[in-house]
């Protein structure tokens, strides 16, 4: 009998909807590791510019085949079928959905969602497709170079799709070198890490996932603006060219301040706009642009009771920068302290403050931010591992930083952590640094400096570690006007009190 010689075309591993420059690179990211992608887009330039990068990087026919609708995009995949999405947030997601449902998808199937959804929306979602595919999200963070070489994953949805989806993410994820817990780079394009700890993780249930990445990015906030806090004092108060200001930003990055957000504050700071031959953070035009991430981790904490003051100042910020008319109006009319020569310390000095107070501050936006999700944990039943939240934020993501190791041992200490500013390691660095913090603070004060996510931090920790606050004034206010009682610190019995304000031995009385 003759043998049949043809050759069985391999079907496609996963299917990838959504070209745009996150999902180009992550689909890059899959290809790098062997796995052959069916991709879709509605503009066929991006399937084309896809497939063109690919092809040129391997000097071979690559691994991302193009198709040009849902319906080609299910035949081309082995089954049970697997699609990522990387499109923008909100009714597009369920407009995709549709349209695969419409193309014949399968209760087996899974559809990861890896855009920014706004977490409750990814919960509602599962409910919605319940038996026609597997729902599950991702959260991505690390930026266009994270999804070409290794982004950090915050998975969440059903175990099973888990499982299947696991061995993908542990693959295309950044690495940490476990010895040194710090981030292993990929130097060679086709040649991924596969060495190390992937920064990969299984969060929880559906939301979970979006939640924790949201929680990161209001954290990526604070983190952000407490570093141009820090540069606008030295550019405002010690009058510092830029590259000198990039210049102490890296030497900061030698030490317990080491960060991906340090290091680029420094490129930032060193280029040079080829066109005027000035700094180019000095043409760069001041008022911040924001995609919403921030203010839902400040709304959440006010729905949950769960203070984040720096991540909310931090969204302040950006919303008054871009006040900018009136800003200049302003500048015009009201004037700060008469003279900025009046600091005492030497400029090293004065530098020195400032790195105690960053150091301070972002330990301070960092309990605030993992005490969040400890709250909405709770709150959800959700389980939340903070410990290797914390070790998957080493690489890949925005805010990847040493500092993350010492966060990931303190909840490997105390898995149940109240708050990091209570954990031993942190308690002793606050108690070490915050003299120059307050230092710093009273600095940039001085000299008309704003430093509102420094002061948000400092009165953070203040308030913290403050056993009686002046709030049982405020509640004897609320009993005066509106008779909303309070409770007594000499009855330990849970109930409530009214003063009968009119009269005139103020009697208490229970309610």
């Amino acid at each position: 009998m003759k043998k049949n010689t043809k050759q069985v075309k391999r079907l496609c591993d996963i299917g990838f909807i959504g070209l745009g420059v996150m999902g180009k690179n992550l689909a890059l990211n899959l290809a790098d590791n062997g796995y052959k992608i069916a991709a879709f887009d509605l503009d066929q330039q991006k399937i084309d510019d896809a497939i063109a990068q690919d092809t040129e990087e391997y000097g071979r026919p690559g691994r991302i085949i193009g198709c040009s609708s849902y319906t080609e995009l299910l035949s081309k995949l082995s089954q049970p079928h697997m699609i990522i999405l990387s499109i923008p947030a909100g009714s597009v997601v369920d407009d995709v959905c549709g349209k695969l449902i419409d193309a014949g998808i399968k209760a087996d199937d899974i559809v990861v969602d890896t855009g920014n959804s706004l977490w409750s929306d990814s919960v509602q979602r599962e409910k919605n497709y319940q038996g026609q595919f597997l729902f599950f999200s991702t959260a991505i963070s690390g930026g266009e170079i994270g999804a070409r070489f290794g982004p950090a994953l915050m998975a969440s949805g059903d175990p099973y799709a888990w499982a299947r989806i696991e061995p993908i993410w542990k693959a295309i994820a950044a690495k940490v070198d476990e010895q040194t817990g710090k981030p292993i780079e990929q130097h060679e394009i086709g040649n991924p890490v596969t060495s190390g700890e992937p920064c990969a993780a299984y969060i929880g249930p559906n939301g979970a996932g979006h939640y924790v990445k949201m929680v990161h990015n209001g954290i990526e906030y604070a983190d952000m603006q407490l570093i141009c806090e820090a540069y606008h004092m030295m550019r405002e108060g010690l009058q510092m060219e830029p590259k000198a200001i990039a210049a102490v930003f890296r030497e900061w990055n030698q030490g317990v301040l080491e960060s991906y957000l340090i290091e680029i504050s420094a490129e930032v700071l060193e280029a040079i706009d080829v066109e005027s031959n000035k700094p180019l953070v000095d043409i760069i035009l001041d008022k911040a642009g924001q995609k919403g991430t921030g203010l839902w981790t400040a709304v959440s904490s006010l729905e949950l009771g769960c203070p984040t003051p720096t991540i909310a100042q931090a969204v302040y910020a950006r919303s008054l920068s871009s006040l900018k008319e009136y800003r200049v109006s302003a500048s015009k009319l009201l004037s700060g302290p008469i003279s900025n020569n009046s600091l005492l310390e030497s400029k090293q000095e004065v530098i020195k403050y400032l790195h105690d107070a960053l150091y301070c501050s972002k330990i301070c936006a960092y309990a605030q931010g993992f005490q969040l999700m400890q709250t909405a944990s709770d709150i959800h039943n959700w389980s939340l591992d903070f410990s290797e939240i914390a070790r998957i934020w080493r690489a890949g993501c925005i805010i990847r930083a040493v500092f993350l190791q010492s966060i990931a041992d303190a909840y490997q200490r105390t898995p149940k952590l109240h708050n990091l500013l209570i954990d031993s390691f942190f308690a002793e660095q606050i108690q070490y640094h915050q003299s120059n913090w307050r230092r710093s603070i009273a600095n940039a004060t001085i000299s008309g400096v704003p430093c509102g996510a420094f002061s948000s931090s400092l009165a953070y920790f203040d308030s913290y570690r403050t056993e009686v606050l002046p709030t049982n004034l405020l509640q004897g206010q609320r009993d005066y006007f509106g008779a909303h009682t309070f409770e007594r610190i000499d009855k330990n019995d849970g109930k409530r009190y009214h003063v009968e304000w009119g009269s005139e031995e103020k009697n208490v009385i229970q309610v």
